[in-house]
């Protein structure tokens, strides 16, 4: 699944608790866009004897009919995901082409490297870390990897 869901993982927690007995999202695609993982999430789900309800497809997916419609509406996200790379991937050549594209200029990053590196010697984690600098967990590894090669 997906880097940072924080709110997500912790609906995760309380469906795994018991706590959580219904499940209702604005669009399935916004549980995955991987047919796989959503098909197994919602198999999760639905052992554990949750409902899960699709607001704007209205559909209740916590039945056979249900899941059936599921594995079909995830498998349209991954194709429009997959689709969405290729239109990407075709105007980002154009571009280059063009001259207009040149990427991530070298020494940008979303955040302070050197942040990273003092909260990796106080201890932290590197998920506390990404946490707290709001970046992913990879890119604290690259941040604390350049940080070792520089010395």
């Amino acid at each position: 699944m997906s880097t940072h869901r924080l709110a997500f993982e912790a609906m995760q927690r309380g469906i795994l608790a018991g706590t959580i007995r219904t499940v209702v999202v604005w669009k399935l695609d916004r549980l995955s866009r991987r047919q796989r993982d959503g098909i197994n999430l919602l198999s999760d789900w639905c052992e554990s004897g949750v409902r899960v309800v699709a607001v704007t497809q209205q559909i209740d997916l916590s039945g056979a009919v249900g899941r059936m419609v599921a594995a079909v509406m995830f498998g349209l996200a991954e194709i429009e995901l997959d689709y969405r790379r290729e239109r990407q991937a075709a105007g980002i050549a154009v571009a280059k082409r063009k001259g207009l594209y040149k990427g991530r200029q070298p020494g940008t990053t979303k955040a302070n490297p050197t942040r990273a590196k003092v909260l990796s010697r106080q201890g932290l984690t590197v998920a506390e870390i990404a946490n707290a600098l709001a970046v992913s967990q990879r890119t604290v590894f690259r941040y604390l990897a350049d940080a070792e090669l520089q010395g």
